[in-house]
């Protein structure tokens, strides 16, 4: 693993992956999107595995991408970002999401991907694309308004305001607001409950619950990456992405 900053613990039959690089808010760099990739997809193919958990350490799931790594490195079809989003999607397994703190940009489209969602009290979450001269990504742009409506979509990625837990949930972008101080045991039990349950049934179950929408999904990824990968390229988004790392 790249500098320890995606820790991965396997528990019985279930892998924890938790981002862990707390002194940045665990914001995501090429090289952490890569290995939770690779985590994903070596857990696809082995067998002691049946259901993936994923975390951040301490404060917060993730502050979304690392400005400074994202612009340098950019967003073609087959860089860490674009190919983490794939392999999300392709992910046969289920996969969890305990979300503590700040979860911003990725950090939330990502849980739009996941099969049971858990959010702790204490969950800020944020969709800012706009705010930084962006689009949205990981498919958000259809997602969203598919779990909530046009208006409650909208309202989320043009405004870009942040929300909270019971937010969340009333939305439909999780499964249940959690006491803050419990929330990784809460997901954990709910992972290991999955994980009693007959394989081959789960992974079947999940294929046909994201069947009528998966070509889509994997289509409004790349359309919305020509897009994203323009935008980063623009004065505008330049400009004031400067500005916000000339603050941090």
């Amino acid at each position: 693993m790249s500098d320890n900053n995606v820790v991965l613990e396997q528990s019985g039959s279930v892998l924890i992956v938790t981002m862990n690089r707390p002194e940045k808010k665990n914001a995501l760099t090429s090289a952490m999107y890569t290995d939770m990739a690779n985590a994903l997809a070596d857990a696809d193919k082995n067998d002691s595995v049946r259901v993936v958990l994923i975390q951040g350490y301490t404060d917060a799931f993730t502050a979304g991408n690392d400005l400074g790594d994202f612009l340098k490195e950019g967003l073609g079809l087959d860089s860490p970002v674009m190919t983490f989003l794939r392999q999300l999607v392709a992910f046969e397994k289920p996969l969890v999401a305990a979300v503590s703190g700040v979860a911003v940009g990725i950090g939330v489209t990502m849980l739009l991907h996941s099969d049971l969602v858990y959010i702790a009290k204490n969950a800020k979450l944020r969709l800012p694309f706009v705010n930084l001269a962006l689009v949205p990504e990981a498919a958000s742009s259809l997602l969203l308004p598919e779990v909530m409506g046009h208006q409650r979509a909208a309202e989320l990625l043009m405004l870009g305001d942040f929300f909270d837990a019971e937010t969340a949930r009333d939305y439909g972008i999780a499964n249940e607001a959690v006491d803050t101080d419990h929330i990784f045991e809460h997901a954990l039990a709910k992972a290991e409950a999955l994980a009693t349950k007959p394989v081959e049934a789960l992974k079947y179950t999940k294929q046909l619950l994201k069947q009528s929408y998966r070509s889509d999904v994997e289509k409004r990824i790349a359309d919305e990456g020509i897009i994203f990968a323009e935008r980063l390229q623009s004065d505008e988004a330049r400009e004031i992405m400067g500005a916000f790392m000339g603050k941090a």
